[in-house]
């Protein structure tokens, strides 16, 4: 008998609900088909994480795969505080698996993002802290460093349709020279790819997992590099010791 976690696809209900909840953003509206969220969207989005986190612990061994809300499971209520949109509720499913040294959003990991007719999958670190983004910049043109993360963009450019990101800054920032060969990516505030399609067929099928595991392992080179940036950063290994 095998323990291996398994997952059958995402089903028509749960994208269902997020369609619906686009058009009746409301606590009423959510607290009535509370139901349905608890017992489709919710349970799915778990054994999603379970299945998902196993199958990545093959190419990253140390990820975070935790089925809970805040955890790898984003939460669906909004933060209105600051916000002219008072919209009480997230009309999408985002979930994240991560792994370094940092707090999750401050470590490389793999984000998938299910809406209603779109699927977004991004790896890497979308937004730098201010002390990492100057290990970033440092790494970029050394000249070691640099060429490890050139091999890494390239692998993953393999494929087309998979977007490098993400260029935050106008300017290459002072005290680099701006005609490096990798001047370009120290205009970036964070680092890594994403690819977005309409929802495909087999995310309502058991060959979910199979479908977006393959899309985490093609970006996932740029995964392995940032890893060994927050290693750096944190001070507990070197490039050289990999």
């Amino acid at each position: 008998m095998s323990d291996k976690v398994t997952f059958q696809g995402f089903s028509v209900e749960t994208v269902d609900f997020l369609r619906d909840l686009r058009t009746n953003n409301s606590k009423r509206w959510f607290e009535a088909h509370r139901t349905i969220f608890d017992n489709m969207v919710m349970k799915e989005a778990r054994d999603f994480v379970l299945a998902m986190g196993e199958r990545l612990r093959s190419i990253a061994p140390e990820i975070v795969a935790e089925p809970k809300i805040d955890r790898s499971i984003f939460r669906f209520h909004r933060d209105v505080r600051f916000s002219k949109d008072k919209s009480p509720y997230k009309t999408h499913l985002g979930i994240y698996f991560w792994e370094g040294p940092f707090k999750k959003l401050e470590c490389s990991g793999f984000y998938f993002h299910l809406e209603p007719e779109r699927l977004f999958i991004g790896v890497g670190i979308y937004m730098f802290s201010p002390p990492l983004l100057k290990t970033y910049r440092d790494a970029v043109v050394d000249p070691e460093l640099g060429t490890g993360l050139m091999n890494a963009i390239d692998k993953v450019k393999l494929n087309p349709d998979y977007h490098l990101g993400w260029e935050k800054y106008k300017r290459v920032p002072r005290g680099y020279d701006p005609e490096h060969p990798n001047a370009y990516l120290l205009r970036f505030g964070g680092l890594g790819f994403d690819f977005e399609e309409t929802v495909p067929d087999a995310l309502f099928t058991d060959a979910c997992v199979d479908y977006v595991l393959r899309i985490f392992s093609d970006m996932a080179p740029i995964h392995f590099w940032l890893r060994i940036l927050t290693e750096t950063a944190a001070g507990k290994k070197g490039w050289q010791d990999h």
